[in-house]
């Protein structure tokens, strides 16, 4: 089983102020949402505040194989799931979801966050889909105790989810977060109570929800990173944080505005 990386005091307060400025970010993207207005602009706006925050952007450069993301952050529209790449030419509509991925660098840190966001009017269905998709990380996050073991967590959105008849993404799973954007132990949004290493006192963990409307099966867009839905049914998605303490789970990436 894959080692797990506890933090101590000093690095579990850099990563809270990585955090701080992950969570700023996003809720700032979050506001300029708007019908009109490009993927392209809302990553520009992005990262302006990243950059007046002194931090920057951990998607920008990323590498992945051969493949170099292009932007400074993920931003993924209805059956869009994940690693969306910014574009001129496109365009927030009324009715769309866009998920907002936010990962930031400060002080040698990571902090990272994600939320879907909604430009009404939508759909009851899909207003379900994504408060059912904030519910289920929320849900997961209870779970994330001293003791506990990765698979409760898993085990427990899973069953949230689909007991609402929607499905969790395999492909895409959470992450140990710290001096690195993905570090052990990974966090599936399914699984068995009893998979997993156990949670100890002082790790940093990236829970996040990538939750299906229709199936669970994913396909790659010839940009080579965008991940949408194989049956093109909407996708919701949210993100934190979170400090594993022995006074139970502390959301480092909750907005202060």
């Amino acid at each position: 089983m894959p080692s797990v990386i506890v933090r101590d005091r000093k690095e579990i307060d850099k990563i809270r102020q990585a955090c701080r400025v992950a969570a700023d970010v996003l809720d700032y993207m979050a506001r300029q949402v708007r019908v009109g207005i490009t993927t392209y602009e809302l990553d520009q706006m992005a990262s302006k505040r990243i950059d007046a925050l002194g931090a920057e952007s951990a998607c920008l450069n990323y590498r992945s194989g051969q493949k170099v993301f292009p932007c400074h952050t993920c931003i993924s529209i209805n059956e869009e799931i994940v690693h969306g790449v910014a574009s001129i030419r496109r365009t927030i509509q009324a009715g769309d979801i866009v998920s907002l991925d936010v990962v930031v660098r400060y002080n040698g840190f990571i902090g990272d966050n994600a939320r879907t966001v909604v430009v009404d009017p939508v759909s009851v269905e899909t207003a379900f889909l994504v408060q059912a998709t904030r519910e289920a990380l929320h849900h997961g996050i209870s779970f994330a105790r001293v003791g506990n073991r990765v698979g409760q967590i898993s085990h427990a959105i899973q069953r949230f989810v689909e007991s609402r008849n929607l499905s969790v993404v395999r492909n895409f799973v959470g992450h140990g977060v710290g001096k690195e954007m993905h570090e052990e132990p990974q966090i599936p949004n399914f699984g068995k109570k009893t998979s997993g290493p156990k949670l100890r006192e002082g790790m940093t963990l990236a829970i996040e929800p990538m939750v299906n409307m229709g199936s669970h099966e994913v396909e790659i867009l010839p940009d080579g990173w965008t991940a949408v839905t194989r049956d093109r049914q909407m996708s919701a998605h949210f993100e934190h944080t979170i400090h594993v303490s022995r006074n139970g789970p502390e959301i480092l990436t909750l907005c202060k505005n």
